[in-house]
């Protein structure tokens, strides 16, 4: 089957590689005019890593990364508003901090090892399904770039293709984001915890062990503040002095990392989006990760969702024997597991990044007895390690 990729980040990738793996002729088509990863650390939770297994680089992953043991939140006062381990859940279990670029090169060096066609600086713009079972796409020229028998659309929470199907029932960018920058850690002093400080729901400040570019590179940690978009650029603009400021502010065990930077050109601007489709597919094109449920990173699920979507098509591609079926069967395997973390990461985000000062204090004051309550403290749980399917207790996946 001849299949075409349009992005070349964590699902466009992990996607090329399964169905290339299977015998299927892969082309993928990259926006950009050179391949490199955009974005900081990310962790990678228990689902993610099983698919990271699948595609059999968990090992190179592993030596890349650094193993995240427990997620802390304390607000001003040190009062404890998050205390998450993950061996609460299953002993043994953890997560593991990673730089994207880390990700991309190891999936990268494994779509070169089986020959994918990588085409770069190709800006796919639309696609036409002008006979039954054949998918054409054409870039921004209106160019073509071939007929597919299966499209996979993964260019990302900003995609160019998803109106086109007709399928969106939401797409819009949150008023708040972060200011990120990535730093070493040699002394790997936030060794083991994503670490976050948070002055009511306004101020915030996280730190996630990032693991190196390099087995014998030094350790890296990622440092994020919370920030209204539109007060970014007013940042920027007043320098790095003003950046600094407010991360002190927050806490005083970042002056190690601030020293590393000595512009503020250095510190990403990185915005977060709310995308939800009434279903991920149109005919024969199918959308996975970030362009079918782009939400905000509270949860930590973004990357693994794409790689469990990834994971998940190529099974029902290999099981099914009607292309149309498989993309049917996919769309309601995955249906529960995203949607319950849209709809919570959704309701969540407010109670961290917001100007909703109440807000803030009821967290402050409820959030850390709850999470010792044993019902919700397993939900919160299962909700980090990313199986959640719905709101009740017992819905998780197997």
């Amino acid at each position: 089957m001849r299949i075409g990729v349009v992005g070349c980040g964590t699902a466009g990738q992990a996607s090329a590689i399964f169905l290339a793996r299977a015998g299927h002729h892969v082309t993928v088509f990259e926006r950009a005019p050179k391949l490199g990863p955009i974005g900081a650390g990310i962790l990678l939770q228990p689902t993610g890593l099983r698919v990271l297994s699948e595609l059999g680089v968990a090992d190179e992953i592993a030596r890349l990364s650094s193993p995240v043991h427990r997620l802390s939140g304390v607000n001003l006062r040190g009062r404890t508003v998050l205390d998450v381990r993950y061996s609460d859940r299953q002993s043994g279990l953890f997560g593991l901090g990673v730089h994207r670029g880390s990700l991309f090169s190891t999936l990268l060096h494994r779509m070169n090892h089986l020959r994918i066609d990588i085409r770069t600086g190709v800006d796919v713009q639309s696609y036409a399904q002008r006979r039954a079972g054949v998918v054409e796409l054409f870039d921004d020229q209106q160019r073509t770039l071939g007929h597919y028998e299966l499209v996979i659309i993964a260019d990302g929470a900003r995609s160019s293709l998803r109106a086109q199907s007709g399928l969106v029932s939401r797409s819009t960018r949150y008023p708040w984001g972060a200011m990120w920058f990535v730093a070493t850690d040699p002394r790997e002093r936030f060794a083991g915890v994503l670490q976050q400080y948070y002055h009511g729901t306004k101020g915030m400040v996280g730190f996630l062990p990032s693991g190196r570019l390099a087995v014998d590179a030094p350790s890296t940690v990622s440092v994020f503040l919370s920030v209204r978009i539109d007060e970014a650029g007013a940042i920027r603009q007043r320098g790095l002095g003003e950046f600094a400021r407010r991360v002190r502010a927050l806490t005083d065990r970042a002056d190690d990392v601030l020293s590393q930077i000595s512009d503020v050109s250095q510190v990403i601007t990185a915005s977060y989006h709310d995308v939800v489709m009434q279903r991920t597919f149109d005919g024969r094109v199918v959308f996975l990760g970030d362009a079918a449920h782009a939400m905000s990173p509270q949860l930590g699920q973004g990357a693994n969702l794409a790689l469990m979507d990834a994971s998940a098509l190529a099974r029902q591609l290999a099981a099914a024997g009607d292309i149309g079926l498989a993309i049917a069967r996919y769309d309601a395997e995955r249906r529960s597991n995203v949607r319950y973390y849209q709809r919570a990461s959704r309701w969540l985000t407010p109670v961290f990044q917001s100007g909703l000062t109440p807000v803030g204090v009821v967290r402050d004051a409820l959030m850390g007895p709850m999470s010792r309550a044993p019902v919700f403290r397993s939900m919160m749980l299962d909700s980090l390690v990313g199986i959640k399917t719905g709101f009740m207790p017992w819905s998780v996946s197997g």
